[in-house]
């Protein structure tokens, strides 16, 4: 489904025959090893999130575009990852002629998802709001998402991950919303504190099992 759509999206804007082999870079970059979560399926998840939001979309080309090349570079003892993936998403579609405003509002809302905070652009706040959809999933769900993150992370000993990690939740539940649309906030805000809160307790009183 992804290869077909990122297909399509690049056709759209250029003939020149190159989606196969801009595709493949994606693939590969998104099947490294070391890729627990960040990867395809990740972007899965999102564009299933994201469809269902398509009517509320402006421009869902630099949406899309945007959704594919987010995390093109994931590097966990890297800080600049966003801003690498941004610099190749604006090679690739300078290739293709895509139009310069649009590029630099995708670069600007792939560097957005660094930090998730809210933004005047609407279909950012979709973005973001569909990176973040997997707080708000099932408990299994998001149990497996914690321990896949913690792989991804493995470089780091439980002490130094433990700390940053509830940091970066407490964060969360600090926030007056997680959620910036109202779609995501009905379909996942409440399930999304629950699930955090949980993982708080389990860094709290154990190690989470890579």
């Amino acid at each position: 489904m992804l290869k077909d759509a990122f297909t399509r999206l690049v056709q759209r804007h250029t003939d020149n025959g190159n989606a196969g082999i801009i595709w493949l870079e994606l693939e590969k970059a998104y099947n490294a090893k070391g890729r627990y979560y960040h990867n395809l399926s990740h972007l899965e998840n999102m564009y299933a999130h994201l469809l269902e939001v398509k009517e509320d979309v402006t421009d869902w080309d630099t949406l899309l575009f945007s959704l594919f090349y987010h995390d093109m570079v994931y590097n966990a003892s890297r800080k600049d990852n966003e801003e690498r993936s941004a610099a190749l998403a604006e090679k690739a579609l300078n290739k293709i002629a895509y139009p310069p405003e649009k590029i630099t509002l995708c670069t600007n809302q792939i560097i957005t998802t660094k930090y998730h905070e809210i933004s005047e652009n609407a279909d950012t706040n979709l973005l973001t709001d569909a990176d973040l959809s997997i707080l708000g999933a099932s408990r299994e769900s998001y149990l497996q998402y914690c321990k896949n993150i913690r792989k991804e992370y493995s470089i780091y000993p439980d002490f130094l991950y433990n700390h940053s990690r509830k940091k970066v939740l407490v964060h969360f539940l600090e926030m007056e919303y997680i959620f910036k649309t109202q779609h995501f906030q009905q379909k996942f805000e409440t399930r999304a504190r629950e699930n955090i809160a949980h993982e708080i307790s389990l860094l709290q009183n154990l190690t989470l099992p890579m």
